[in-house]
């Protein structure tokens, strides 16, 4: 089995966006914040984004590749 760290690269690798209420379901992650510390530790250029609603703020996570320009929406 793979794990947290690795499976989280791989999905943001496809290009795919992660908040912490979408990572518990995926990859039974409590604490995707240090997940994501230590994958930028190990590298990965991971850009954090914010979204809120009724006064909530969430971070969302995404990988930006080499080369390629960071764009927010």
């Amino acid at each position: 089995m793979e794990n947290q760290n690795s499976a989280i690269k791989k999905y943001l690798e496809a290009g795919h966006r992660l908040t912490a209420y979408t990572a518990l379901p995926l990859f039974g992650c409590f604490r995707l914040a240090a997940r994501v510390s230590e994958l930028r530790r190990a590298g990965a250029n991971i850009v954090t984004e914010w979204g809120t609603r009724n006064g909530k703020r969430w971070a969302i996570y995404h990988l930006v590749k080499r080369g390629q320009k960071c764009v927010s929406k």
